[in-house]
């Protein structure tokens, strides 16, 4: 295996192929870097790369790899989104507003460690991961590797084209209005947003009022049922992703929740139809059937969405640095009062047992993954909070939902759109049935492989 085939086996079969030593933890990261320095002044998909702790890293992972000890991730590099905390460098969140260097990991990257991953460096994000899109006058654009015109997607921006270019074997994301699977899905990544609760947010608990989760982005569905075993307080999902999924009833649907103006393209369109007949041919029931989208459902999710933007920017020591969009977006957050947000959480079971409705017929609810490709570089410069907040919606309507119920959802890479993008499709199902997603997923990537792929820029 050449250095380029090594740098996209993924996490699962790198972990293998140390353990085994047929590589070296040192030489494995070497190659990542040694990438990233080539490919990432275009991509921008890093905000930081720990060259030198990461080596220190890759060296005591092979010593104990040596010794015999055996980890999941053991000498594995994976890429931190920079929402998120790592000892002693900055939690920057796209922004000159940030505080210090963190004195403590977070708790998902001390449980990555504990598994024995080497953490290579810290990925870009918008402004406070308010967007599908990474641009900031700060630390620039983040670019899509399989056609740079356009934006990896957001808010999970810098992971998804590092992981997409060969610059990490996996990734941390993060999904508030779906900044895991927007990303997944333009960057040709399975990408999961797993349960809330599922994998640990703390320091930064009940984030987006509860909206955000952390989770995976990879390149196979066995890296990211991997990710989960280790970083969630229950195991057996790579268990689950290898079981056969048997016969499900899935309902398919293209319909956009109330409150979003938007249309579905063909290319996504054509995913769903092309996922269907598959599904029918691996034996499974497949209805078209809409879910029960509450008018106000909408409404609900932007409530804890600009609140929550308005808490982060609150507790920045240098908000004056902020960018005008960032602090328009929120200002209109702080018009919810404590009282108003504690009524709007209130409400969220009525909202999510309607939605949930659906699943006394079906077992998985299958949408596109995006009703449109990603925008251009550069489409949103000059406007302002609620006309980007609009023009965003209206490519990426089948997310926000499904944060505000909290169920997980997972993005399975499909096709391409006329620009060279990927396209997917989205899995959504019962509440803390990651399970069943992962086994349906993995059953699809038998079918129809996508780990092979790589993008022009890699």
């Amino acid at each position: 295996m050449d250095d380029r085939e090594l740098a996209f086996a993924g996490a699962a079969q790198q972990a293998r192929l140390l353990a085994d030593g047929a590589i070296t933890a040192p030489a494995l990261l070497e190659v990542y870097l040694e990438r990233i320095a080539r490919l990432d002044p275009e991509l921008r998909a890093y905000r930081v790369v720990l060259a030198d702790s990461a080596r220190e890293q890759a060296a005591a992972a092979q010593a104990r790899l040596d010794a015999g000890e055996r980890l999941p991730l053991l000498g594995v590099p994976i890429a931190i989104k920079d929402d998120v905390d790592v000892v002693g460098e900055v939690t920057a969140i796209g922004s000159a507003a940030h505080g210090p260097a963190r004195t403590a990991d977070a708790e998902v990257v001390r449980r990555l460690r504990e598994a024995g991953a080497v953490i290579v460096g810290k990925t870009n994000v918008p402004e406070m991961t308010l967007w599908s899109f990474a641009e900031t006058l700060t630390f620039g654009a983040t670019r899509n590797p399989w056609n740079t015109d356009y934006t990896p997607g957001g808010s999970s921006a810098g992971s998804g084209a590092a992981v997409a270019a060969g610059l990490a074997a996996m990734a941390l994301g993060s999904d508030g209005m779906g900044s895991i699977r927007i990303p997944s899905t333009w960057c040709g990544l399975f990408g999961l947003k797993p349960q809330r609760d599922r994998v640990p947010m703390t320091p930064h608990d009940d984030a987006w009022n509860g909206l955000t989760v952390n989770g995976p982005m990879a390149r196979t569905v066995e890296d990211a049922a991997l990710f989960l075993d280790v970083t969630s307080d229950e195991s057996g999902f790579v268990v689950a992703a290898a079981k056969d999924p048997g016969r499900l009833r899935v309902a398919i649907s293209t319909k956009v929740p109330l409150g979003v103006v938007a249309r579905v393209g063909a290319p996504q369109r054509a995913a769903v139809e092309e996922a269907a007949e598959l599904l029918r041919e691996l034996g499974h029931s497949v209805v078209v059937r809409d879910p029960d989208y509450p008018a106000t459902g909408l409404t609900h999710a932007l409530s804890r969405y600009f609140r929550g933007a308005y808490d982060d920017v609150s507790a920045l020591p240098r908000p004056d640095r902020l960018e005008p969009r960032t602090r328009n977006f929120a200002r209109i957050g702080g018009l919810i009062s404590d009282e108003r947000m504690n009524r709007i959480r209130a409400t969220e079971s009525v909202l999510a047992e309607r939605v949930m409705s659906i699943y006394d017929d079906v077992d998985v609810l299958l949408t596109p993954g995006t009703a449109l490709g990603p925008s251009r570089i550069g489409a949103y410069q000059r406007r302002g909070a609620v006309s980007t907040l609009m023009l965003v919606a209206a490519r990426v309507p089948f997310q926000a939902m499904f944060n505000a119920t909290g169920q997980p959802a997972a993005v399975v890479p499909w096709g391409f759109d006329g620009n060279g993008v990927p396209t997917s499709i989205q899995l959504v199902g019962r509440p803390f049935d990651e399970a069943t997603l992962l086994s349906l997923s993995a059953q699809i990537e038998k079918a129809r492989p996508w780990a092979d792929r790589r993008p022009p820029v890699s």
